[in-house]
C-alpha cells in the first residue's frame, strides 16, 4: 500500500473491484469488492486507488484486483450498504 492521496478527477462513474490478492501487510480482505477512485496518475504506474475499510483512499497495485463492470442497481445497492462503515 503506498499511502498517499491525490486529488480525484471529475469522474462520476463509481468502479468497484474484486480483491484477488492481499499484498503484505494484509490491509486487504481476500475477495472483497472495494470501491476504486479515479487516478490517472497511478492508473499510469498500474496502481488503484482503493477505498479500504478505514473509509481511507490508497494506492494499491492493480495486479491485486478485478475491476468489476456492475449493473447501475448493483453500484447503488454496494454503496447504500457501505454508507456509515
Amino acid at each position: 500500500m503506498i499511502a498517499t492521496k491525490t486529488e480525484s478527477n471529475n469522474s462520476t462513474a463509481t468502479r468497484f473491484a474484486l480483491c484477488i490478492n492481499t499484498g503484505t501487510p494484509g490491509d486487504l480482505h481476500l475477495h472483497t469488492v472495494y470501491q476504486v477512485l479515479p487516478d490517472e496518475k497511478a492508473a499510469e504506474a498500474e496502481y488503484l486507488r482503493i477505498v479500504d475499510e478505514s473509509g481511507e483512499d490508497y494506492l494499491y497495485p492493480a495486479s491485486y484486483f478485478i475491476l468489476l463492470d456492475l449493473p447501475p442497481v448493483a453500484t447503488e445497492a454496494i454503496l447504500t450498504a457501505t454508507v456509515g462503515r
